[in-house]
């Protein structure tokens, strides 16, 4: 363990630091196996579900497995928090006195609201919690869906706060380009949760109001081709966790679908009225979008 972790000196010798993981499902186990690729010291995995800790102990991902924290997690100086949003606060609140005294903490939440500031009041002198988000997934939950490539040409989102040194966002920026990130970019919170409200949570909306649609029948499968199958593809989601996204997220997620709905209707009144031009206007202006993030 690195004697000047903390402070201005937040090493970024990946094979002489230590990192525990809490939460080894599909992104906490994602991380694990990049970490190794990585050859970092130590990987402490955390993880209240046995078999699950089991799995990854038998899967060489983790080098201490615990389901509860205990003294052991003071080795880390890195913590990666891979768990439901309002669990972080608690997780800290509960557990900092085994944390290292220049632990510095992240996260991967899809939502941030408040959670960063009363996570880092709950801190000693000396820790330091940067919050992040990598915008990197798959289809599926679970540590058995986890792997590391799902970071590869990513982009990875940082939510510094005030309390925020620049080395810990020098720091996060660097960990996540080893990760396999190409893009790092800093927002605030409030900016986080809007832009996420639009470009995640209401596709995800949009995925499962089309496979929960009157339309949906028997003879479907017959008809998909790559349209419906890439529209739908994030349908197949966590419930348990989307869930809990979406009403913590939820008046902005619903201002998104206000505006989603407001280009519905375009495009039905377009339609009923036989108005071509007018569908010749949203699709080009759509595509030329399109061409400019792609």
């Amino acid at each position: 363990m690195e004697a000047d972790f903390g402070g201005e000196n937040r090493s970024t010798r990946w094979q002489e630091l230590s990192f525990a993981i809490v939460g080894l499902g599909l992104i906490g186990g994602s991380y694990a196996k990049a970490l190794r690729k990585l050859g970092v010291k130590q990987i402490i995995g955390i993880e209240r579900d046995a078999a699950t800790l089991q799995e990854a102990k038998q899967q060489g991902l983790v080098d201490i497995g615990m389901t509860e924290p205990d003294n052991r997690l003071k080795e880390a100086n890195v913590i990666i928090c891979a768990i439901y949003p309002e669990a972080i606060v608690g997780f800290i609140a509960v557990n900092v006195d085994f944390f290292n005294e220049s632990v510095l903490l992240t996260d991967v939440a899809g939502i941030k609201n408040d959670m960063i500031s009363r996570g880092q009041a709950l801190l000693k002198d000396g820790m330091e919690f940067i919050s992040g988000h990598p915008m990197a997934g798959r289809q599926g939950s679970g540590l058995g869906m986890s792997d590391a490539h799902i970071f590869q040409n990513a982009n990875y989102i940082i939510v510094p706060e005030k309390h925020n040194t620049q080395a810990a966002v020098s720091w996060l920026e660097q960990f996540a380009l080893a990760l396999g990130c190409k893009h790092t970019v800093q927002v605030t919170p409030a900016q986080h949760d809007a832009t996420i409200a639009y470009t995640s949570n209401l596709p995800h909306v949009t995925a499962v109001a089309l496979m929960d649609s009157a339309s949906f029948d028997d003879k479907t499968k017959y008809f998909v081709a790559g349209s419906f199958r890439d529209g739908t593809r994030v349908a197949d989601i966590n419930p348990e966790l989307w869930c809990n996204l979406f009403l913590a997220n939820r008046e902005k997620v619903a201002d998104e679908i206000d505006k989603y709905m407001e280009q519905l209707a375009l495009w039905r009144d377009a339609l009923r009225s036989d108005d071509g031009e007018k569908l010749k206007e949203l699709m080009r202006k759509a595509g030329a979008r399109r061409r400019e993030l792609f």
